[in-house]
C-alpha cells in the first residue's frame, strides 16, 4: 500500500480542491446527489443494524461502507469541500475566487439534499409499506433520533445550541480527515483502511454530520416525528452546517496546510553560504 508523504498529501488537497472548484454545475450536482445518496442509504442500513442486534456498535463498524464507496466513485460532500475547496483559494489556484468556492458550496450542498431527501422518502416507504401502515421499529427509532437531536438540544437553551455546534466541529473533523486519509494511499485498499477508521469514530460517538442529517430528521419527520421543520433547521442543520466548516477547514484543512506546505524555517537551520564575487573567486585560482 503505497505511502504519501504529508507535504505530497497537501498538494494533492490543493489540487483537488481546484478540481472541483472548477467542476461544472452539471457535474457538481450529479457528485453531490450520488454522494449524499450512497450516504444516506448507509446511514439507514447502520440504524437498522443497530436496532435489530442492540448493538450501536456493530451499526458505527458498518457505517462507513457508504463513505467509501461515494469516495471511491468521486461523489462529494459538502463536509469534504468545506475542507478542500479554500485550500485552492489560498495557493492562489487560477480561476479560484472566493465567489466560485461559495458558488462549489452552495451547489453541492443542494445535490446533497436533493439525494438525501430522495433516500429519506425512499425509506419511508421501506418503513411504512408505502404509508399504509405504521413505520417499523426502525422507522420509529429514526424518528426518536430526529426528537432527540432537535428539541433534546433546545431544552437545554445555550447550552444545548453550543452543545450541537461543537458536535458539528467534531463531526467534520473526523470526516475531513476521512477524505485525507483516502489520499494517503495509492491502493484501495489502503484508502478504505483510512477512510474507515475515523468515520466509524463520528458516526458511534453520535457527531452531527449535516448530510447524514439531511436523511434522518426528514425521514422521521414523514414517519411521524414530534418535531417540525423550524426546530429542525434552528436546533439542527443550521447550527451543524457551520460547525462542520469550522471542524473540516480548521482542524483538517489549514492545519495540514500551513504545517506541510507552507513549512517555517527549521530552527538552528544554517544559512546557505554566500556567493564570493568574481574578482574574488579569480584572485584564487
Amino acid at each position: 500500500m503505497p505511502y504519501v508523504k504529508p507535504n505530497e498529501l497537501v498538494t494533492q488537497m490543493i489540487d483537488a480542491g481546484e478540481s472541483k472548484v472548477h467542476l461544472s454545475t452539471r457535474d457538481t450536482l450529479i457528485r453531490a446527489f450520488m454522494g449524499a445518496a450512497l450516504l444516506t442509504v448507509a446511514a439507514a442500513f447502520a440504524v437498522t443494524v443497530s436496532v435489530q442486534t442492540g448493538n450501536p456498535l456493530l451499526g458505527a463498524i458498518l457505517f462507513p461502507v457508504g463513505f467509501c464507496l461515494l469516495y471511491l466513485l468521486g461523489y462529494d460532500l459538502l463536509t469534504g469541500v468545506f475542507t478542500l475547496a479554500p485550500l485552492a483559494w489560498l495557493d492562489k489556484r487560477p480561476g479560484v475566487t472566493v465567489g466560485a468556492v461559495l458558488r462549489n458550496w452552495g451547489l453541492v450542498f443542494v445535490g446533497n439534499f436533493a439525494g438525501a431527501f430522495m433516500v429519506a422518502v425512499f425509506m419511508t416507504i421501506y418503513f411504512t409499506y408505502g404509508w399504509s401502515t405504521e413505520p417499523s421499529e426502525v422507522g420509529q427509532a429514526i424518528g426518536h433520533i430526529g426528537e432527540g437531536r432537535t428539541v433534546g438540544y433546545a431544552e437545554h437553551g445555550a447550552g444545548g445550541m453550543l452543545t450541537l455546534f461543537v458536535r458539528g466541529v467534531m463531526c467534520n473533523w473526523m470526516v475531513s480527515t476521512g477524505v485525507v486519509a483516502a489520499m494517503m494511499s495509492r491502493s484501495v485498499i489502503g484508502k478504505v483502511v483510512g477512510m474507515w477508521m475515523p468515520i466509524m469514530l463520528f458516526f458511534y460517538m453520535g457527531f452531527e454530520h449535516s448530510i447524514v442529517n439531511m436523511f434522518l430528521f426528514p425521514a422521521g419527520l414523514l414517519m411521524g416525528g414530534s418535531f417540525t421543520v423550524v426546530d429542525y433547521l434552528v436546533w439542527n442543520e443550521i447550527p451543524t452546517v457551520i460547525g462542520n466548516l469550522v471542524g473540516g477547514l480548521t482542524f483538517v484543512g489549514l492545519m495540514l496546510y500551513t504545517t506541510h506546505y507552507r513549512t517555517k524555517p527549521r530552527r538552528g537551520a544554517r544559512p546557505a553560504p554566500a556567493a564570493e564575487p568574481d574578482d574574488l573567486v579569480g584572485a584564487t585560482r
